[in-house]
């Protein structure tokens, strides 16, 4: 095939990238970015392993050759929450978010080698996202607003990047990430009293930001076999929501928070590698995840500069992976990772929208290259079942309390030719 095929597809993908998606794992952060690092919980930091390296490390840009890589993953989230103790009538109950049951993820990958030290690169992908779609609104005998009820946020990350390899060990790399992200709101309306912009609530269709940030990265190879890893992700100040700026702090303001990480890769043998990475996300920097839904009874309204939120806090996510190759045309991957719960047992209310409460994963992962310059790659996920129970979380609404329960599986496939 002719490199300008598979690079008119590789466009056609990555603008299919901005039609609906939601990943909510570590927080609304994907667990990872590429299919073969999803299939090792998303190490990534000291690993890079394809054309979606720059989402993790811009670093890896100069260090997996001349290569385009096309993948899509389908995304499965079961999302729940159970109200009890309410005196409310109706109130107390199961609630199913799940009326949208699935969703398509597109990535698309290209790296250039630009001379012998330099390198050029273009990642496309869904950085994170949420989505909860309630048949029978949790809402609605606190608030009088029955049917539907549900948000959908996507985001969607376009990153060129730039790599040097400034010597046979060390590479330095920087990318330029533009975020675009769109948001609803459904069947959350009766809150409109509870903000300084009432129409300005629910119901008004989709709405997009975007905006610029910066992400820097380094890999070295410490010995022969030992390489580390570290990038940073500055954050994304976006355009404002201005369709719900009555529901996000600072008038609609949802921008994408500060994340950096470190990593290790050791080659143990000729076919095994073993990777571990440590990744913060600073979800307390923005005030539209992290005010808690305290601060409305304070004299703070739904929209106003620090209105009330969902109350996350930073969390840090701990992921291990393995690759084994066994042969030269069949490799295996595993991973496993764990994260803090970025959500407080107080704050389950305001979640019922959001309910990002999952904390590990367990990942397999496989290569199959038939030829020299084509691999097929398959990863599969699972997100453990994970709940989390309310604590005076509708002290301010009556009494009751909420809790929420999430678990999610994906599998993902990709195409690659080196070119």
């Amino acid at each position: 095939m002719s490199f300008h095929k598979p690079l008119l597809a590789a466009l056609l993908v990555g603008s299919a990238a901005i039609s609906p998606l939601a990943c909510a794992t570590n927080g609304y952060f994907a667990h990872g970015y590429g299919i073969k690092s999803l299939g090792m919980a998303g190490v990534g930091y000291a690993l890079p392993q394809d054309a979606l390296a720059a989402a993790t490390n811009p670093a890896g840009t100069a260090l997996v050759g001349n290569r385009l890589d096309l993948g899509v993953t389908w995304f499965k989230p079961e999302r729940s929450v159970d109200i009890s103790g309410s005196p409310v009538p109706g109130a107390n109950g199961h609630y199913d978010g799940n009326d949208t049951e699935s969703f398509l993820i597109p990535e698309f990958g290209y790296t250039r080698q630009l001379g012998e030290r330099l390198a050029f690169g273009l990642a496309v992908y869904g950085n994170g996202g949420m989505n909860t779609d309630y048949g029978r609104n949790p809402f609605a005998a606190l608030t009088g607003v029955q049917g539907e009820a549900g948000v959908d946020l996507s985001q969607v990350f376009v990153t060129p990047s730039l790599a040097w390899r400034f010597s046979e060990r060390h590479s330095f790399g920087i990318g330029l990430n533009y975020a675009w992200q769109r948001f609803e709101a459904r069947g959350i309306g009766g809150f409109a009293a509870m903000s300084e912009s009432p129409a300005k609530v629910s119901d008004n269709g989709h709405d997009h930001s975007d905006g610029w940030g910066l992400r820097l990265g380094w890999t070295g190879r410490l010995a022969d076999s030992l390489t580390l890893g570290v990038a940073w992700s500055s954050k994304i100040k976006t355009g404002k929501f201005e369709r719900y700026e009555g529901l996000f702090a600072d008038h609609g303001s949802f921008d994408i928070p500060e994340n950096y990480g470190i990593g290790l890769a050791w080659q143990a043998t000729d076919r095994l590698t073993l990777a571990a990475d440590v990744q913060q996300i600073d979800y307390s920097d923005v005030k539209a995840i992290s005010n808690p839904v305290s601060v409305l009874f304070q004299g703070h309204l739904l929209g106003s500069e620090d209105g009330p939120n969902f109350g996350w806090e930073d969390i840090r996510v701990y992921k291990l992976g393995a690759s084994y190759a066994v042969s030269p045309q069949l490799t295996l991957r595993g991973g496993y990772s764990w994260a803090d719960q970025a959500l407080d047992k107080g704050e389950t209310f305001f979640n019922t929208l959001a309910p990002g409460v999952v904390r590990e994963h367990l990942t397999l992962g496989a290569t199959w290259a038939p030829e020299a310059d084509h691999e097929i790659s398959l990863f599969y996920a699972h997100a453990f079942s994970e709940e989390l129970k309310g604590r005076n979380s509708m002290q301010n609404f009556g009494g009751g309390e909420v809790d929420l329960k999430m678990q999610q599986d994906s599998v993902g496939i990709a195409y690659a030719w080196k070119l």
